[in-house]
């Protein structure tokens, strides 16, 4: 009998118009408290910088708030995009946590920017030159401080004077890059199917080249994935508005609030059909019912050969956030899966 699909939350905190960037990180923290008990496996936060939309700009602050308010849940960062920060300085912030929560901290290691090249820019400390593309060369970085002093792994294997616990670390993508760097260091990988649709040749590939580390003896693969449940089909569909006006205007270069389902509808209503995101071919958006979505969760998981689904979406309403994975917990029976889906393997 097949394993039960895991489901986790990777929350991006939106930002309703009308409301402000504390509110939305307070409902994150409210959303992570549903979740935990209803069953979902994991809770991570993702990380955008200077943005009207979203409001996390630090995952490892809320991701402490999150674990300082649950019991149950795993919480992790989805993820912490690593060129902009000291390896050392993201090991000694996740190990205080894993310390503080043992055994529920998660390390997602993303690479993007996760925001505009100027904003980059401004993120880094050192201007005067541009940042150089050394992500491998920080990954190796960051897992040697978590080796030591077993290994001499890393530039610096003896630097960290204290380790307080290892939280579990993960790699997330949406490139066939990402997937390559996971399968060579044995490392948990998380495919951004809500980015890019067409990764389930990436992930075989992942699984195929995998290697056993310390870090995980099996190839482990989670694919993140927007998806709205509402009561019925249409009101799904009603609620994905605003984020496809959001996803439609991102187009143009402009980033704004979470837009009411009314605005978000009449926007789109009037937009041609011809304009560049109603033929995204790399986006995919999972709405409907419970049953509906869970029909479409299912068949995305057997596409990638995945053993977990993060669910993200943005919407205007927080009480039809909560209500959304209230009725996917409850259509996959969370609840009924067995204690050990909590635990690491």
């Amino acid at each position: 009998m097949a394993s039960p699909l895991v489901l986790s939350v990777l929350d991006q905190s939106p930002v309703p118009e009308g409301s402000t960037p504390g509110e939305a990180l307070r409902n994150s923290v409210n959303l992570a408290q549903l979740a935990d008990g209803l069953g979902y496996r994991r809770y991570w936060l993702a990380e955008h910088h200077a943005s009207p939309g979203v409001a996390c700009a630090s995952p490892e602050v809320l991701i402490a708030a999150v674990a300082q308010a649950t019991r149950d849940i795993r919480v992790g960062s989805g993820g912490v995009m690593l060129p902009h920060y000291s390896p050392l300085k993201v090991t000694e912030t996740f190990s205080m946590l894993a310390g503080l929560f043992p055994g529920r901290i998660d390390l997602g290691i993303g690479r993007a920017a996760g925001t505009s090249p100027m904003v980059a820019r401004a993120l880094q400390r050192d201007r005067r030159s541009e940042m150089p593309d050394d992500f491998r060369e920080q990954l190796d970085e960051l897992l040697g401080y978590f080796s030591a002093p077993q290994s001499n792994a890393g530039p610096f294997p003896r630097v960290l004077p204290i380790q307080f616990a290892c939280p579990e670390p993960w790699l997330l993508g949406s490139s066939p890059q990402s997937a390559i760097w996971a399968a060579e260091l044995g490392l948990p990988y998380v495919f951004a199917d809500f980015i890019n649709a067409e990764g389930s040749a990436i992930a075989a590939q992942y699984r195929r080249d995998f290697r056993p580390s310390r870090w995980s003896s099996r190839p482990r693969l989670a694919v993140a994935a927007w998806a709205v449940a509402a009561d019925s089909d249409d009101e799904a569909e009603d609620l994905s508005a605003s984020m496809r006006m959001m996803m439609t205007l991102l187009q143009r270069g402009q980033q704004i609030p979470v837009p009411s389902v009314a605005r978000a509808l009449q926007f789109l209503k009037d937009e041609p059909p011809q304009h560049p995101f109603f033929g995204m071919a790399k986006r995919r958006f999972i709405t409907g019912s419970p049953t509906t979505v869970r029909r479409r969760l299912e068949s995305l998981a057997n596409e990638y050969g995945a053993e977990e689904i993060l669910l993200v979406n943005i919407l205007h309403d927080h009480q039809a956030r909560l209500r959304s994975y209230q009725l996917l917990a409850e259509e996959f029976q969370l609840m009924e899966q067995p204690a050990s889906k909590h635990l690491v393997t």
